[in-house]
C-alpha cells in the first residue's frame, strides 16, 4: 500500500487537502516542523513533520475511525452520482504512508478542546500490536501546532505525519517550494474564487521560529487567463493569455451520453498575447523570461475534475517546441465521468484520455472510416473510451489553428529591424512604381496616396490586422510605410487560403501577406529567414538547396496551371499574365541589381 502511485509528497499533501476542502474548509494550512540532526558529523536540518490543519465540519468517532480505514469513506455509495473532489476513501491513509511511517489525526466539531484523536503506525502493524484502527478518544491537539497554526476554528481538523521516510525533499522549505506550485494549479478555482485560502509555513521546531516567510498560496493558472496569480511581472496582476476568439469558443460544451446519461464536458482555449511574445530588446527570448519559464512549467492540457485539477496531461504537446508554452487547454468534466476518463484512486491522472491521446486518430480513419465508425467499433467490443475520440480530435484540431496563430504572432518581427536600411526591396520596388507612373501606368492603389497620413496609416493597419497580423507587427509596419513613403508593405500570416499571398491595395499602398501555412512559404521563405549565425556551412548549403527546389516546384505549378487551361483565350490569357509579369519582374529586379 506505501507504493500506491503518488508522484510526490505535494501530491500527498494534495490528498489531504482535498478531504479539507471536501468538508467545506474556507482556511488551510500546510505546516512543516524542521530539527536539526547529526548528518555525517555535522548538524543539518532535516524535515520533522508535516502537518494539514483545516477548519472544515470536522469528524465524529464514527466518521474519524473510518477515515483512518483503507477503502472505506463517507463518498462510496455507487448508487449516487458523485459529487464534489472526494473518491474512494482511500486518500487519507494511503497519500499519508506514502511518505512517512506514523500519521496522526485529531478532530473537533464542538471546539478544538474536544478534538478526538485516532492514528496509524506501520511499525506498530508490523509487530502486530495494531491490528484494526484504534478507537478514536478524546485527546489535547499538542501545544506545538497551536502555537504555529492559525485555523483552529470551532471545527476541523490537523493531519499529522511523522518519521517521513519516502520524502524525496530533505527540508520544510524544500517541501513548501515544490508544492507551491503544483497546489496553486490544483486548487487554482478555489483560490481565484476566495472560497479557500492556503497557508503555507515552514519553522523550526525547537526555537518555534519560521523559515523564511510564510506565504499564502496564490492561483497558478496553465490558461492564464485569471488575473493575481503566481505568474512573475508584468503579468502577476493582469491576465497573460486571452481567450480564442470569442466566448463560444473560448468555452466550447459537449455533452457526452454515458451510462444513460447525458454529461457535460467544458474545454476552454487560451493562447499568449501579443506583449507577451514580443519584447523590446532585440534578440531577447520571452521564453527566457521569468514569466516564460513560469509558463514553461505549465505545458499541457489541464484536466479538471470538480473544480480540481487532476494533471496537465502532455501526450498532445510537440515535445521539442518551446513555443507549447504558450497556449492553454482545459477540460472540465464531473466525477459522474471518472470512468469513462479513467480516473485513478489517488486523483493524479486520467488513463484512459491519455491513452487515447496516444493514438494516432489519423491512421485510425484510413480507407474512409468515420470517427462514428470507429466509436460503433470501440462499442462493439464493450470499449468505454469511445466517446473521448471524437473530443481529442476537436482539441487537436483546434490546437493546431492555435499553433499556427502563435507561429504569425512572431513572424516578421526580426525582419522590421532593417526597415530603415536603404536598399530594402520595398524601397526598391516604390522607386520602379513611380517610374512606371511617369511613363502612364496606372494602379488601383494611386487614388488614395491623397489622403490625409493619419487616414492612410489607420486603414493599412486595420487591413493587417484582418489579415491576421499581429496588432503590434500591424502597428509598426503601417508607421514605416507612411514615414518612409513606402508604395508597397510586405507581411506574413496565416492566411486560410489557398493562395501562396494575397494582395491588398489600401491607404495608397499595396499590401502583399505571405501566407505562413502554404507549403511554398516553409520552402522557399522561412528556411532563408532562420538564423545563420553559428550555422554549419553544410547545413546553409541545404537551406540554399532546399530553396532552391521550392522555387523550381512553384515555377512548375504555374506551368502546369498553363497545360490545365483548354485552348483558347483563357490559355492566351495565362500566357499573357506569365509574360507581363515577368516584363514587370525585370524592371524591379534589374533595379535591385
Amino acid at each position: 500500500m506505501r507504493d500506491n502511485g503518488y508522484k510526490n509528497a505535494a501530491y500527498a499533501i494534495a490528498e489531504l487537502m482535498d478531504n479539507s476542502i471536501q468538508a467545506g474548509a474556507t482556511q488551510v494550512e500546510l505546516l512543516c516542523a524542521e530539527r536539526k540532526e547529526q548528518v555525517n558529523s555535522r548538524q543539518r536540518s532535516r524535515i520533522y513533520q508535516v502537518a494539514v490543519l483545516d477548519n472544515g465540519s470536522g469528524m465524529d468517532t464514527t466518521v474519524l475511525r473510518m477515515a483512518l480505514q483503507f477503502g472505506n469513506g463517507t463518498h462510496l455509495n455507487e448508487t449516487d452520482e458523485r459529487r464534489g473532489i472526494g473518491r474512494f476513501g482511500m486518500g487519507l491513509p494511503s497519500s499519508s504512508i506514502s511518505q512517512c511511517q506514523r500519521v496522526e489525526v485529531w478532530s473537533w466539531q464542538e471546539g478544538v478542546e474536544n478534538a478526538l484523536y485516532s492514528y496509524l503506525d506501520l511499525n506498530e502493524i508490523r509487530q502486530k500490536r495494531m491490528t484494526e484502527v484504534p478507537d478514536p478518544q478524546p485527546k489535547p491537539v499538542p501545544s506545538l501546532w497551536q502555537r504555529v497554526g492559525q485555523s483552529f476554528g470551532n471545527s476541523g481538523t490537523l493531519v499529522v505525519w511523522s518519521d517521513i521516510d519516502r520524502c524525496i525533499w530533505k527540508t520544510s522549505s524544500s517541501i513548501i517550494d515544490n508544492s507551491e506550485l503544483l497546489i496553486g494549479r490544483m486548487y487554482r478555482k478555489f483560490l481565484d474564487s476566495g472560497e479557500v485560502e492556503i497557508r503555507m509555513l515552514a519553522f523550526d521546531v525547537d526555537a518555534l521560529i519560521p523559515i523564511g516567510n510564510e506565504r499564502k498560496a496564490l492561483p497558478n493558472d496553465p490558461g492564464y487567463l485569471m488575473a493575481k496569480t503566481s505568474c512573475p511581472k508584468p503579468f502577476d496582476n493582469t491576465p497573460m493569455f486571452q481567450p480564442w476568439e470569442s466566448e463560444d469558443k473560448y468555452e466550447a460544451i459537449f455533452t457526452i451520453d454515458f451510462r444513460g446519461k447525458s454529461h457535460e464536458v467544458k474545454v476552454r482555449y487560451s493562447y499568449a498575447k501579443e506583449e507577451a511574445r514580443l519584447t523590446d530588446k532585440p534578440g531577447v527570448n520571452p521564453g527566457d523570461q521569468l514569466y516564460g519559464k513560469h509558463a514553461g512549467k505549465n505545458i499541457g492540457i489541464s484536466l479538471m475534475r470538480a473544480g480540481r485539477e487532476l494533471e496537465l496531461d502532455q501526450e498532445l504537446v510537440i515535445k521539442y517546441d518551446p513555443t507549447e508554452r504558450w497556449w492553454g487547454v482545459e477540460i472540465e468534466f464531473p466525477p459522474s465521468l471518472d470512468d469513462l476518463f479513467g480516473v485513478t484512486n489517488n486523483k493524479q491522472t486520467a488513463r484512459n484520455f491519455t491513452e487515447i491521446a496516444k493514438l494516432d486518430i489519423e491512421s485510425l480513419l484510413q480507407n474512409g472510416k468515420t470517427i462514428n465508425q470507429l466509436k460503433e467499433e470501440l462499442k462493439e467490443d464493450e470499449d468505454p473510451k469511445g466517446p473521448l475520440l471524437e473530443l481529442l480530435q476537436k482539441v487537436d484540431a483546434q490546437l493546431k489553428i492555435i499553433r499556427r496563430l502563435l507561429k504569425a504572432q512572431t513572424k516578421g518581427t526580426r525582419n522590421t529591424e532593417k526597415r530603415h536600411q536603404e536598399h530594402i526591396p520595398e524601397k526598391v520596388a516604390t522607386v520602379v512604381t513611380q517610374e512606371r507612373k511617369q511613363e502612364g501606368h496606372k494602379g488601383g492603389s494611386d487614388k488614395d496616396e491623397s489622403l490625409p497620413r493619419e487616414k492612410r496609416q489607420e486603414v493599412i493597419e486595420k487591413t493587417l490586422v484582418e489579415q491576421g497580423v499581429a496588432e503590434t507587427t500591424a502597428k509598426e509596419l503601417a508607421a514605416t510605410t507612411i514615414d518612409d513613403g513606402l508604395k508597397y508593405t510586405f507581411a506574413q500570416a496565416d492566411l486560410e487560403s489557398a493562395a501562396f499571398f494575397s494582395v491588398k491595395p489600401r491607404g495608397g499602398a499595396i499590401i502583399v501577406t505571405l501566407n505562413t501555412s502554404h507549403p511554398a512559404y516553409k520552402n522557399l521563405v522561412e528556411v532563408l529567414e532562420e538564423e545563420v549565425e553559428g550555422v554549419d556551412v553544410e547545413t546553409l548549403r541545404e537551406r540554399l538547396t532546399n530553396s532552391l527546389e521550392g522555387l523550381k516546384l512553384l515555377l512548375m505549378a504555374w506551368a502546369r496551371y498553363e497545360d490545365e487551361q483548354p485552348d483558347g483565350k483563357r490559355k492566351q490569357a495565362a500566357q499573357d499574365v506569365r509574360v507581363d509579369w515577368g516584363r514587370i519582374a525585370r524592371q524591379f529586379l534589374e533595379r535591385e541589381e
